[in-house]
């Protein structure tokens, strides 16, 4: 770690403290040639996943566009301060089983058990695009099962 002050590469770690925000690590240090304190934030470097689509296509995963459609479905709802919480949890499960290809069934299965928890209209909101709900019995199937 090059110092801003002096671009020494002779550094302590002062102080260290986990930040809520996804895993960053804050990390207060000093330079030990010429004792100037500065912060640095660190994370783990993330690893490249891919979404299969249901034509068999693949495309980056993006947070955003999982936000987005979080964001939809519980648009006008309560719990939209619950969305980077549910994009930690599923991000989560992504690394925790080391996927480098996700589907989108199985991304999709994690959304809709995790708006069944926190909202059930939000739920079958994301339930009609994500199924293509062609036809209003589709709901009443979907709301059965609730």
């Amino acid at each position: 770690m090059k110092c801003p002050f002096c671009q020494s590469n002779l550094s302590k770690v002062v102080d260290k403290r986990s930040v809520q925000r996804r895993g960053e690590v804050r990390r207060r240090r000093e330079c030990l040639k010429c004792a100037n304190r500065f912060t640095t934030y660190e994370t783990t470097a993330r690893i490249d996943i891919l979404v299969i689509k249901k034509d068999g296509k693949h495309e980056p995963f993006t947070r955003e566009k999982l936000q987005a459609g979080l964001i939809k479905a519980l648009e006008k709802r309560p719990g939209v301060d619950k969305v980077p919480n549910i994009l930690d949890r599923i991000e989560g499960r992504i690394r925790a089983k080391r996927l480098q290809e996700v589907p989108t069934r199985t991304l999709g299965s994690w959304v809709l058990a995790e708006l069944k928890k926190l909202d059930s209209i939000a739920y079958l909101r994301f339930a009609s695009v994500y199924r293509t709900f062609s036809d209003p019995k589709d709901f009443k199937k979907e709301i059965e099962t609730l």
